[in-house]
Parts: structure tokens; sequence; C-alpha cells
């Protein structure tokens, strides 16, 4: 399994994955920089992603930035919170429901995700699914932007689907299951893929989607 572990991997990716796909050199002149994006495996990097769902980044912003005020964002230390503090936050019940589980799993040593980055993509996603209120998008965001894996790319997201239909002058956005199967293409660098649409999607339709860095 290839790791992702800086810019070096991401020049060495874009590389790779306009010599398999020629089209993707328009992709990467009109992309500008593709942002590394890595942070340490933990508590705080999957929370941040949590909290980065299916909101704007500004929104995301302000709550991570009232979650940091409280405090050290470890497990042990959110679950620690008392309730009426972690109601200022902003967050949705269902994810305030996530991070209470995720924290006191992590804090009771039920769950490592330092260890679980290191197995095989599709075992850590199996794992991460597993814990209450994760997903397959947060668990392969995780793994990308804090694991370092370098061969996932997240069909699901809707900003990746937007951005290779307009690169690609599709008339609607992929499904899933289209934009999972046309993905395989980039193999076995997925995640540089991934990293370099959502980049075009902040540079053409100038918002940036991408989780919490």
């Amino acid at each position: 399994m290839s790791i992702i572990r800086d810019h070096s991997d991401i020049q060495a990716g874009l590389e790779a994955l306009i010599a398999i796909d020629p089209r993707l050199a328009v992709v990467v002149e009109a992309s500008g920089p593709v942002p590394l994006r890595l942070n340490e495996p933990g508590f705080s990097g999957l929370a941040s992603i949590v909290v980065s769902q299916m909101v704007s980044r500004a929104s995301a912003e302000a709550i991570w930035r009232r979650i940091t005020a409280a405090g050290p964002v470890t497990a042990a230390g959110y679950r620690a919170l008392d309730p009426a503090i972690v109601a200022t936050f902003g967050l949705s019940r269902a994810k305030a429901a996530t991070l209470l589980h995720l924290s006191t799993a992590i804090s009771e040593g039920s769950f490592d995700l330092a260890s679980v980055c290191a197995l095989e993509t599709a075992e850590a996603i199996r794992q991460m699914v597993a814990l209450p209120g994760i997903g397959p998008w947060t668990a392969e965001v995780y793994l990308m932007f804090c694991g370092g894996h370098a061969d996932i790319f997240p069909a699901g997201d809707v900003a990746l689907q937007a951005a290779v239909a307009h690169a690609f002058g599709l008339e609607a956005r992929p499904s899933s299951r289209n934009l999972a199967a046309a993905a395989g293409l980039w193999s076995p660098w997925r995640s540089v893929a991934a990293r370099l649409f959502w980049a075009y999607y902040a540079a053409k339709m100038r918002r940036d989607v991408t989780p919490l860095a």
C-alpha cells in the first residue's frame, strides 16, 4: 500500500496520472497547486472531517474554532466537556452524537485511529464504518488526509462529481457508482486524482469544499 507523505508524492502522483490519462493535463493546468492537506491521525483529524460534512467551509471553520477554544481536541478532553459547552459549538444533533461516541470509543481504548491507518484500505474502511455515525465518505477522507492512503477516490462526494462533469464536459454529474468505475483508471493514485479535482472545483467554481486542514 502506497502512502502519501509530502508534496513530492503529490507531484509524482500528478505526473503518473497524466501518463495514465492525458485528459488530466488540462485539469492540472486549470487547477493550480494541488494541496497536500495531510494531518496527524487521531481524534482531532477525524473530528474536523465530521464537522466539515455537508456545511460550507465558513460554517465548518466557525464550529471548529469554538471546539478548539474549549480546550485541546483530544478524545478524553472532548468526552469530558460539559454538554452545555458542546451545545454552543453549533453541531447538528447527529454530529454531536458521532463525536461523543467517537471520543468515548477512543478514550476507552476500544478503537485506535492511528492503528487503523496502517491497515489495507478496504479493511480500514470496514472497521471505521462500524463506528456509530461514521460513513464511507468520512472513513475515506480520514484515510486520505490523516493516513496518507494513496488510492482512494470518494466517489460519493458531490463536489468531485461536479468537478469531473465540468472538466470532461458531461451533461450531468456522474452517479457515485459510475464515478467510482471511471476513477478506477486512476489507480494507484486515486487520492491524488481526488485532490486534483477538489482543487479544480475550487478554481473553477470558486468554492473550497475540501475538509479542514
